[in-house]
């Protein structure tokens, strides 16, 4: 069966986006997954994929880790109270206690949501109640989620742009750097410093070494709080636990989403201390100022607490930083010297490998701007179109097209490494200059025109 016919297919274009359904099309990408087990997918047509997303770092875990079933089926036969309203939840005042002995000083108190957007949301707006001030300063290249709100500060015009006029008194930065940011904060006197500790879909960006204890310097100096984005980055993803704790510092408010809740459960949190809760939300008459239906429900709790068990029992954090430094290691030394690998760079199993002109190809030195462009508009989601035939699931960061990002399961074993370093090779073995990957492009664009773009 063709996957345009396929029944999911059809009633997805048809009641939910048909854009989207017809530019997975595009180049053949298109697929039904229809079943998951730790780092494999499978498709309709029963064709395995090794999974180097992890729905976008969601899936720390594994899919459908079986203790983590185990625990929200026994939940499930307790017929627990899910929501409670009008007193406090046990689930909520567990998982908030786990976090916080987690967590350094003074990180402790939790505001639950289901989102990651949601999470930046609630520190944005306690930045604001406990400073008494409006503005906002964050980073070119940041992705902080698609609400009104967040859009605000955004790093990616495209996403923006639409959308505008947003939240007035956004100003955005270098990220990485330290002197535009303190002239922001001196000309500004913002709320918050909204920041990521590495930018995934900015591309996979780390910043220069110590740029977020200085940041926070910087901050503090000035009244401004930070905030620190680790929807993507946390739980094991870098290598540590929370990735700010490589940096050395700790965060005014840490937002967390989605592994939190080991990817079975919509389940997100902004963490703060004490002193700043009390300040923006303390007493009677300001306990309900931030709020959500779904916040702290018994069942996203029970996943989250059982997750950080499970990263605890399974070692997954020292395992990410082992099996992030073979895959590191193993790709910079298969794709060494490619003439259109400008550099393979990451943290733990967060990997980009960037695609553009390396000055080593007679059409780099042609010309260098033709090589970008097409790098830019094409080559990172070509070569996931690759893997994905080769039975690989990746994609490019969302904001930079020329990156191919690798982002798998940290139960992702060494043979499984060693198998995605081989076939990202293998490919670009066949894209020694930009010509060829023009050729292959244009072709299958060409089918699928003269197909009626199938998918």
């Amino acid at each position: 069966m063709k996957q345009s016919e396929h029944p999911v297919s059809q009633t997805y274009a048809k009641y939910i986006n048909p854009s989207f359904i017809q530019l997975l099309g595009v180049l053949g990408y298109g697929r039904v997954f229809v079943r998951a087990s730790d780092v494999w997918l499978w498709d309709s047509e029963g064709r395995r994929y090794l999974d180097c997303l992890a729905g976008f770092g969601s899936v720390n875990l594994g899919h459908n880790h079986p203790a983590l079933i185990a625990r929200l089926h026994q939940l499930l036969d307790e017929q627990v109270l899910h929501f409670c309203h009008t007193g406090p939840a046990a689930g909520a005042a567990a998982l908030a206690e786990a976090l916080a002995k987690r967590l350094a000083a003074p990180l402790e108190m939790s505001l639950f949501a289901s989102s990651g957007a949601e999470a930046v949301e609630a520190g944005l707006k306690l930045a604001r109640a406990a400073t008494g001030r409006s503005d906002f300063v964050s980073c070119d290249g940041g992705f902080h989620g698609t609400t009104l709100g967040t859009l605000s500060v955004m790093g990616a015009e495209r996403l923006r742009q639409p959308f505008e006029p947003l939240l007035a008194g956004c100003h955005r930065v270098p990220f990485g750097d330290l002197d535009a940011l303190a002239r922001a904060l001196k000309a500004h006197k913002p709320a918050a410093f909204l920041v990521e500790p590495l930018q995934a879909e900015g591309g996979v960006i780390l910043p220069p070494p110590g740029y977020l204890r200085a940041a926070q310097e910087l901050c503090r100096a000035r009244g401004t709080l930070l905030v620190l984005d680790e929807i993507q980055t946390g739980l094991g993803r870098t290598g540590t636990l929370f990735a700010h704790e490589a940096e050395d510092f700790v965060p005014d408010v840490l937002c967390l989403a989605k592994a939190l809740s080991g990817g079975l459960a919509a389940m997100s949190v902004a963490v703060t201390s004490r002193a700043l809760f009390d300040k923006a939300y303390g007493g009677a008459g300001r306990f309900d100022l931030h709020s959500s239906t779904y916040q702290g429900n018994a069942f996203a709790c029970a996943a989250a607490l059982r997750t950080l068990e499970l990263i605890d029992e399974e070692d997954l954090v020292a395992r990410s930083a082992r099996q992030g430094a073979r895959l590191l290691d193993g790709l910079r030394a298969r794709l060494r010297g490619h003439p259109l690998v400008k550099e393979v760079r990451g943290r733990g199993l967060l990997v980009g490998i960037e695609f553009g002109p390396t000055g080593s190809s007679w059409l780099d030195k042609l010309a260098p701007s033709l090589v970008d462009k097409v790098s830019e508009g094409m080559f990172g989601q070509w070569v996931a179109v690759r893997l994905l035939e080769a039975g690989i699931l990746a994609q490019p960061a969302s904001s930079r097209w020329n990156v191919l990002r690798l982002e798998p399961p940290l139960t992702i074993a060494d043979a499984e490494i060693d198998a995605v370093v081989e076939a990202v090779g293998a490919i670009l073995d066949d894209y020694r200059s930009i010509a060829p990957i023009v050729a292959d492009v244009t072709r299958r664009a060409g089918a699928q025109w003269r197909g009626g773009w199938q998918y």
